[in-house]
């Protein structure tokens, strides 16, 4: 049972609907919206309390590209929390070179930079109870319809993960769909070196899922956004058959992984190999690099390369 939870990225999309979802759980006594947009994060929590009926939605200002940002609202949150939804993120930046102050390009440090330093910031303060669900995605194991390729690294190492983070492993040939793969491979293996550190808490991996209603497709280059959005959503894809769902399937992922206990730490849940919807599976089943302890824990040191 989790009483308290906190989804960042929670003002719309999936973060928004898995709050609206954990709301309507009798167990739950507060939901803290983390945003990096005070309007945004006001309009959504008067939208919830009327959708929900209640009055139990905080907001926590921070940005996950800014570790200052990070580190001054945790500074904030007073009281334990049960669980935390690791949901803001998305295939943003149109180049891998543009980086952050953390020296991380704009794609891995929206993906991952915040997130890691809010959970182990709260895990410092002992103010971190009980899970931890990390957001990735099936175009880690690929997505052959989508033409994005396997993550594929010559050795996983800690020099590759930085290069990775930093952009330059992609070097003139960025393609912002595959790139955001490999980032989020960095970030699912994060998670999984950190089940093995904290065994008393539950880090679990989820994809949600090829959902429609997000604002995912929104960051993509204009030829494939118009794809997305127009053919393949509304076309081809619902002819494929567990292949897309709607936005309350995608949050119930996210929901029932934090909440049902036959979702376990230490492993990465996503569609069954090939598809982007329907039931959930353990992806190193057929994507074994999930099961190397040692690139797990190559990129959680390369992560904190870029964290002071």
């Amino acid at each position: 049972m989790n009483e308290s939870i906190l989804i960042t990225g929670a003002n719309a999309g999936l973060g928004k609907e898995t709050a609206r979802q954990l709301a309507m759980k009798r167990e739950t006594k507060r939901v803290i919206l983390f945003c990096r947009n005070q309007a945004r994060a006001e309009a959504a929590k008067k939208d919830l309390e009327v959708k929900t009926g209640k009055k139990i939605f905080e907001i926590v200002m921070g940005d996950v590209t800014d570790a200052n940002s990070v580190r001054k609202a945790v500074e904030k949150i007073k009281e334990p929390i049960d669980a935390i939804v690791l949901n803001a993120g998305g295939v943003v930046g149109k180049t891998a070179a543009k980086s952050t102050p953390s020296g991380m390009n704009q794609l891995a440090a929206t993906n991952i930079l915040g997130h890691v330093i809010l959970v182990e910031e709260l895990i410092k303060r002992d103010n971190l109870r009980k899970t931890v669900l990390s957001v990735s995605a099936e175009a880690v194991p690929g997505v052959k319809m989508l033409g994005v390729k396997p993550v594929s690294m010559k050795t996983s190492s800690v020099d590759e993960f930085v290069a990775v983070l930093d952009g330059s492993y992609f070097g003139n040939k960025f393609n912002a769909l595959q790139a955001y793969a490999y980032v989020k491979y960095a970030e699912t293996m994060w998670t999984l070196s950190m089940a093995r550190k904290y065994p008393k808490l539950k880090f679990v991996v989820v994809s949600p899922g090829n959902t429609k209603g997000t604002q995912a497709p929104d960051s993509l280059p204009p030829a494939m956004r118009f794809m997305l959005k127009f053919v393949m959503m509304p076309i081809v894809f619902p002819l494929m058959g567990e292949m897309v769902h709607t936005l309350d399937v995608g949050a119930k992922r996210f929901v029932d992984a934090i909440s049902d206990e036959q979702y376990k730490s230490g492993v990465f849940y996503a569609s069954k190999q090939g598809k982007l919807s329907g039931e959930m599976v353990d992806q190193s089943t057929f994507f074994t690099d999930l099961k190397n302890t040692s690139f797990q824990d190559n990129a959680n040191e390369a992560i904190h390369h870029f964290i002071n």
